[in-house]
């Protein structure tokens, strides 16, 4: 399917709303292809100083830094820390100081370091890095008038004044101050569903997902909808929990024996990982096909990487682009990390940039007031467009959702290829 298409499905849900006060005109934002060499810092590890004289502000995030989701978390801050340094190398008027807070994918310890971050004087916020903390953090961000772009937490919650796409209805009010750099969990569903419904993937298909994750449940509950509505034929639908994501025998063979030739998988690469394994101790092989939360799987310490071959899903971010940017941002996260950078390196390494631009074109210095460089931001993001290593053309709904093109990709010999 056309990126075109895919864009209009991820756009087709989102809701317009009001936004109290705004500053600044629009402006058109755009991350360097290539920027100076990132200067050397004695900064410890959660904080980047700046390297040159300017108006410094502070940039604050959470993330799973460990745990079994610090994959995601340390690719976020490291993404982060790579634009941080290039901007602060550049020199200018505006510099960052960035500091991140580990919060294990947990909600009450998210708040807990988003307290931390609110004491060290956190002008803006990234975000928590996953949905679940992510709810609660941008509830204490909205009620503090602190500006929220979070590079990965999709869940509509995040944003509030979503409708629920199998009800209707807006389940939780929305957060003025809040932006998303991803999809929104519904959108990933519905284009997902559409994708594999136009590329004729599979006749029968099975969903497996976690059913006490807002992450996994959102975008199960938009696949179905977007399934019933096309007609695709889903003829085994079983879930897991927190407590149960070892063993998935059961979801397994309710799927092999209702004949599923694919297998929807809206969840993190830790459980898909032993399903992927699972299946082929079972002598199960349909076809898979993720969301985002996946990419990371390849990374996953211990994991046979073979399992993953001919896996599909979509996902903003292809690391062998031959675009300036993109080669210029992997050499360095390479350097960095010592692997190839997922797609929540490259969204938050979007979010810093973005931030950037809009500060920059709305006039704004590091003695404004919270309140005021949100307001000044807000104004920014529902003006401007952006392009960055996500998607070009970049824009955000006053509901805080961004609308770009997702890619189509496909696991092959141990590496993402592009499908479209």
């Amino acid at each position: 399917m056309k990126n075109r298409t895919l864009a209009l499905l991820l756009t087709g849900a989102m809701l317009a709303g009001a936004l109290a006060g705004c500053g600044g005109g629009a402006a058109e934002s755009k991350a360097p292809a290539e920027s100076q060499a990132p200067a050397e810092s004695a900064a410890p590890a959660e904080s980047s100083a700046p390297a040159a004289t300017g108006s410094v502000f502070k940039l604050g995030g959470t993330g799973p830094l460990t745990g079994g989701a610090a994959i995601y978390g340390n690719a976020a801050k490291a993404g982060a820390e790579i634009a941080v340094e290039e901007i602060n190398a550049m020199g200018g008027d505006i510099q960052f100081e960035l500091k991140y807070e580990d919060d294990t994918h947990d909600a009450e310890k998210a708040v807990n370091a988003y307290n931390t971050l609110k004491g060290w004087g956190m002008q803006i916020f990234l975000g928590s890095v996953t949905s679940t903390p992510c709810v609660a953090t941008s509830q204490e961000a909205n009620a503090d008038k602190t500006f929220l772009l979070t590079p990965s937490a999709s869940s509509t919650d995040v944003l509030g004044g979503v409708a629920n796409p199998l009800t209707g209805t807006v389940d939780v009010p929305r957060k003025d101050t809040a932006f998303q750099m991803c999809f929104m969990d519904p959108n990933q569903g519905s284009a997902s569903a559409q994708y594999i419904f136009d590329q004729k993937l599979g006749t029968k298909v099975g969903v497996i997902y976690k059913n006490d994750d807002v992450y996994s449940t959102g975008i199960y509950n938009s696949f179905a909808a977007k399934a019933e509505e096309l007609g695709l034929e889903v003829v085994s639908t079983t879930t897991f929990t927190e407590d149960t994501q070892t063993d998935f025998s059961v979801q397994i063979s309710d799927a092999k024996d209702n004949g599923a030739d694919l297998l929807f998988l809206p969840m993190y690469y830790q459980p898909a990982s032993l399903i992927l394994s699972q299946c082929k101790s079972a002598g199960y092989a349909p076809k898979f096909f993720g969301v985002d939360g996946m990419d990371g799987i390849l990374t996953l310490d211990g994991f046979d990487v073979t399992l993953a071959e001919g896996v599909m899903l979509l996902t903003p971010f292809n690391s062998d682009a031959t675009d300036d940017a993109t080669k210029s941002f992997v050499e360095k996260y390479k350097a960095k990390m010592g692997e190839v950078p997922n797609q929540f390196a490259a969204d938050n390494y979007d979010c810093v940039y973005a931030i950037y631009n809009a500060l920059k074109a709305a006039g704004a210095t590091a003695d404004m007031s919270n309140e005021e460089l949100c307001n000044a931001l807000i104004g920014q993001f529902t003006t401007m467009t952006f392009d960055g290593l996500t998607g070009e053309g970049m824009t955000w709904t006053a509901d805080g959702a961004v609308s770009k093109s997702p890619k189509g990709m496909v696991i092959e010999n141990g590496a993402y290829v592009g499908m479209d």
